[in-house]
C-alpha cells in the first residue's frame, strides 16, 4: 500500500453538552478530566434561542481533545464501552466517526461517584491520511484530491482492521 494513502488517527474528541451553566457543567467537566486526564475546555454558544433560554456567550457544555497514542489508548476503551459495535450511520461521509456513551461508567475503569451522577458523552474521532496538512495550511491552500479524501467505506474498514469494530 502506498504510504500517502495510510489512513491515521488525528485525534479523538470529547465532548458533554449540558445546555445551561452552573453545578451541572462543572460535574461534567469533572468527569471528562477523570475520563481523559486533560484540561477541559468550556463551550459557548454562538446564536440566541429563546425558546431555550439560550444567548450568545452563555457557557452550556465542556470538551476535550487527545491526539496521538494516548487518543489511541481512549478510543480503544471507548469502544469497548460501546461493545465494540458501530453503526454505519456512526460514519460520515469524510470518514470522520462519532458515537454516544450513555452512562460513563460503562467505559472500563470507570467508577461511579454519588456526587455526580450519571452522565453520557460524545465521542468524534478524525481521521486523516498523510497530507491533509495542505487544506489546513496558512499561506498557499489547496483542495485535496477526490483520491485522497477518506471515503465513509475506508473508514469503516479502517475501524475493523485496527480495532475490531463490528459495523451494524
Amino acid at each position: 500500500m502506498n504510504k500517502m494513502q495510510e489512513i491515521k488517527i488525528e485525534k479523538v474528541t470529547l465532548n458533554i453538552g449540558v445546555g445551561e451553566a452552573g453545578e451541572k457543567l462543572d460535574k461534567a467537566c469533572k468527569i471528562l478530566e477523570r475520563i481523559s486526564k486533560r484540561k477541559v475546555v468550556k463551550t459557548k454558544t454562538n446564536k440566541r434561542i429563546p425558546s431555550w433560554n439560550i444567548r450568545p456567550g452563555l457557557l452550556i457544555g465542556c470538551k476535550t481533545t487527545l491526539r496521538g497514542k494516548d487518543a489511541i489508548e481512549l478510543l480503544k476503551r471507548l469502544l469497548s464501552a460501546n461493545e465494540n459495535k458501530l453503526k454505519q450511520s456512526n460514519v460520515d461521509k469524510c470518514g470522520n466517526v462519532s458515537f454516544g456513551i450513555k452512562e460513563y461508567i460503562d467505559i472500563p475503569d470507570e467508577e461511579y461517584d454519588p456526587s455526580i451522577g450519571l452522565v453520557g458523552l460524545n465521542v468524534c474521532v478524525t481521521l486523516e491520511r498523510p497530507g491533509y496538512s495542505v487544506k489546513k495550511r496558512k499561506i498557499r491552500t489547496h483542495k485535496l484530491g477526490a483520491r485522497h479524501i477518506i471515503k465513509q467505506e475506508d473508514a469503516i474498514k479502517f475501524m475493523q482492521e485496527n480495532f475490531g469494530v463490528k459495523i451494524e
